[in-house]
Order: structure tokens, then C-alpha cells, then sequence
């Protein structure tokens, strides 16, 4: 993989082909074995497991309330992540981005900047959102790459995931704004 992430957004579920699907289904069994916080706390996962998941995902796009967001490189997934909004007119202007993955064989090599960045442009420019929020789990170092990229930490949820009887991490919550 050489050339530079090409981008694609998914409005609806009809748009999801089953290459894509299964696409996205290999890399989230790829990231979630490799250590990766996207949704898995208990690897090993494979395709039977994770295929589900991504279903509920899908099912839940919509151009007013979710999209997944696809980077590509020379034709091939290299990462993805949605991001969803409520349509409460309390809360209609923030958006959360879930599911931030990237294949193993591509990072480092900016895959995950590009697709945040483009994430960031598409909630502000398309979706109309003033905010972004996501949580990360402690102890990976997410809230570094995050803080790179403008996202701030306010606040935690201490000791909220349980990876294991001695193994209590923090959910730690990020925000970007203004957009």
C-alpha cells in the first residue's frame, strides 16, 4: 500500500456492499486480535463473532444520524470508523465518533490522522455538528495519538472497563471542539 487514503462515506445500509461487509468484518477481527480497542475487549474474535456487530452498525446509517467512513488504499481497506449524532434537539449538535480501526499492515503511516481529519470535515461541513466526542480505553496510549490530533480528555469513568479480575482500566472521555 502506496498511494494516499482515498476516502468513501456510507449513508444507508443498501450502500454497504458484501465485499465491503466483509472487508469491514476482516479488519475489525484483525485490530481486536491485534490488541485494539475497538469494540472487543476479549480477542480472539473471528468473522462469526464479529459479523453480527457490524450488522447492528450498518443498520444504523443514515445520512442525518450515522455514517461510516471508509479510507482506501490502492483499492484495498485500510481503515474506518462511524460517527453518529442524536437527533434530540438537545444534543443535535455533537456528534461521537465509535469503531476507529486501521489494518495493522498500514499504520504509521498516517491512515488513522487522514481518516479523523476527514471524520472531523464531514461531521462540521456535511452533518452540520459543532463538537465531537468519543472515549478511549487507558492504557493504550489512544489519548495521545487523539491529543495530536486536537482532541482533549475531560474527563474519566475510573476503573469502568473490567479486561480482566486484576486488569480495571479507565474509560477515558475526549473531545474535539469547536470543529
Amino acid at each position: 500500500m502506496t498511494s494516499a487514503p482515498a476516502f468513501r462515506q456510507f449513508t444507508s445500509p443498501d450502500d454497504v456492499t458484501p465485499r465491503v461487509r466483509r472487508a469491514l468484518v476482516e479488519c475489525w477481527v484483525e485490530v481486536t486480535n491485534a490488541g485494539g480497542a475497538a469494540g472487543f475487549p476479549f480477542p480472539p474474535v473471528d468473522a462469526a463473532t464479529v459479523a453480527p456487530a457490524l450488522d447492528r452498525v450498518v443498520d444504523r446509517l443514515s445520512p442525518d444520524t450515522g455514517r461510516l467512513l471508509t479510507a482506501t488504499v490502492d483499492g484495498e481497506l485500510a481503515g474506518w470508523l462511524v460517527v453518529r449524532r442524536d437527533p434530540s434537539g438537545l444534543v443535535a449538535h455533537w456528534g461521537t465518533v465509535h469503531h476507529v480501526q486501521t489494518r495493522t499492515a498500514v499504520r504509521g503511516r498516517g491512515i488513522g490522522r487522514a481518516l479523523m481529519e476527514e471524520a472531523r470535515g464531514v461531521a462540521k461541513v456535511e452533518m452540520g455538528l459543532e463538537q465531537l466526542r468519543l472515549a478511549v480505553r487507558d492504557g493504550l496510549g489512544l489519548e495521545d495519538f487523539y491529543g495530536r490530533l486536537g482532541w482533549r480528555e475531560v474527563g474519566r469513568w475510573p476503573g469502568a472497563l473490567r479486561l480482566a479480575a486484576d486488569d480495571d482500566r479507565d474509560e477515558i472521555l475526549m473531545l474535539l471542539a469547536p470543529l
